[in-house]
């Protein structure tokens, strides 16, 4: 048999068994990457999000976190996973908007290694300081932070959404507010509570249980209304620290080859869930706002955040570093 004769055989054999590959997926668990630590909102989710799909896909949805350096970490551990179903990654705005901008010598590129699967929801954003800070607006801390007060201020690390708002917070003040990094909103959270650092910018559900216990104050959500979840808390604009253009969001990624046949079957599943009024509530309670959308919605959706990435980074003048992986 020639070499051609059996190349076509083989390539026949390939496309023959693509199809019956994905109509029988999945046929074993699922890993699914997420790119920031257990416990912190966006991994409740998600793993409220395995629980409810795996009675659906009839496989459990296993979750690998990555958290750390700003989802650099995560995203290279998707760029690196094998292409067929089987790994998928939750991502973020940091992960696929601002790295590249932030970044040279990246360990993926979010341009040619991912294939998108769909936006799941926005978050509900807010700046929170410790009780024992002693501010109670806005106003307090950039009084605190101008009068030469040490204030450390947590972080997702160098680059990361957090800390692009300090730095353009720090901008807007003419303030040094030292950027301390987390491995999630939760660790974050807690560190907060316990006055390591006096101040930072997460999702709202990392603080609900600290907040009742009046452990952290809320100064403002980064939203254009009031959120319902914080009514009596003012927005940045009210508060007077209006400009900041940058939102925050969760999605789903596959490495990029993951066949186009998979891609639908996980979106539509993911889709469908996450426009579910049960668990659309559950969202509630976490404090984001669902917002799912197909493969070519997220893709077009990234080309506008990227733009958006552009113009937060020009205000916050970050220069691009590179990129060093922790030792």
């Amino acid at each position: 048999m020639t070499g051609i004769l059996r190349a076509g055989i083989c390539a026949a054999f390939a496309v023959a068994a693509s199809p019956a590959s994905a109509q029988t997926y999945p046929d074993k668990p699922i890993k699914m990457i997420v790119s920031i630590a257990a416990g912190s909102v966006t991994d409740v989710i998600m793993r409220a999000a395995a629980n409810e799909l795996q009675p659906r896909l009839k496989q459990a949805l296993v979750i690998e976190n990555q958290g750390g350096a700003a989802g650099i970490l995560g995203g290279q551990a998707c760029a690196r996973a094998a292409p067929d179903g089987y790994n998928i990654c939750v991502v973020y705005h940091s992960t696929m908007s601002y790295n590249p901008l932030l970044f040279t010598k990246l360990p993926y590129n979010p341009d040619t290694d991912f294939t998108p699967i769909a936006r799941l929801f926005f978050l509900t954003e807010g700046v929170f300081t410790s009780s024992a800070l002693g501010a109670n607006s806005i106003a307090d801390l950039k009084a605190k932070a101008q009068s030469g007060a040490a204030l450390n201020y947590a972080t997702l690390g160098e680059g990361s959404f957090p800390d692009l708002f300090l730095k353009w917070m720090n901008n807007q003040w003419n303030t040094k507010i030292v950027g301390i990094p987390y491995r999630g909103g939760g660790p974050a959270a807690q560190a907060l509570a316990a006055n390591d650092v006096q101040v930072t910018r997460f999702g709202v559900g990392n603080f609900t249980g600290l907040l009742e216990g009046g452990k952290v104050k809320a100064l403002a959500v980064g939203l254009p209304a009031r959120s319902p979840v914080l009514p009596d808390v003012p927005t940045l604009e009210e508060a007077g620290l209006p400009g900041f253009p940058g939102q925050g969001w969760w999605g789903l990624a596959a490495p990029r080859g993951t066949p186009a046949p998979i891609i639908e079957r996980l979106n539509s599943e993911f889709v469908k869930l996450f426009s579910e009024p049960k668990f659309k509530a559950f969202l509630d309670k976490q404090a984001v706002a669902s917002a799912p959308t197909t493969p070519s919605g997220f893709a077009e959706f990234l080309k506008a955040d990227r733009k958006a990435a552009e113009m937060l980074i020009r205000i916050a003048n970050t220069k691009p570093a590179e990129y060093k992986p922790e030792k």
